[in-house]
């Protein structure tokens, strides 16, 4: 009996497919450079526009090498918070309002202010 049992086999983990005919997408390797003179290699498809930066493993942006810097002159200052409340405000408005605002919280709370 044990000469004619069939063998099975794993479901789902070996393809039946081989891999005869079958070509990969053509790719181009692509190399950038940190400051500190660190290289990192980027594979992409050949049909793929390649970024003028890339940030490595460790953490640290890269410039392609041969490429383009990035035109970073048109960059906006960064605004904060306090900037944009600046232009509404003055300071001494500002305070105002604090004041205003502490007590009212003080008299909701049942706070008198000895002053």
């Amino acid at each position: 009996m044990s000469d004619r049992s069939l063998r099975g086999m794993r479901l789902g983990a070996q393809s039946m497919e081989t891999e005869s005919g079958v070509e990969p997408a053509p790719r181009q390797r692509v190399e950038y450079r940190c400051e500190d003179g660190e290289r990192v290699f980027v594979t992409f498809s050949s049909e793929a526009e390649i970024p003028a930066t890339w940030v490595s493993k460790t953490g640290k942006e890269a410039l392609l090498v041969d490429g383009e810097k990035p035109d970073t002159s048109n960059d906006k200052p960064v605004r904060t918070h306090w900037d944009m409340l600046l232009e509404r405000r003055s300071v001494e408005e500002l305070e105002q309002i604090l004041q205003d605002r502490l007590t009212i919280l003080r008299e909701r709370r049942g706070e008198r202010r000895s002053a």
